[in-house]
């Protein structure tokens, strides 16, 4: 289990993907989690599972599977 923050960014690629822009420089596709987290411009920390393995189609990084998260203020 890891625990990133940052904040949550729509990207226009394909069908469009979400995106976690996270505070340690690495932007991850966001995976898991529910339609609130979905929120352009919100800061979140969330926790969950990174996977590198897997291959999308958006290629904007790794995947980041969400099991939790919250907003930060």
């Amino acid at each position: 289990m890891r625990t990133l923050s940052g904040k949550v960014a729509f990207r226009d690629l394909e069908t469009g993907v979400w995106v976690l822009e996270a505070d340690d420089g690495v932007t991850y596709l966001l995976a898991g989690g529910d339609r609130k987290i979905k929120k352009a411009g919100a800061r979140i920390e969330a926790q969950g599972e990174v996977d590198e393995q897997s291959v999308t189609l958006a290629m904007v990084g790794p995947r980041f599977v969400v099991s939790q998260y919250r907003f930060l203020s």
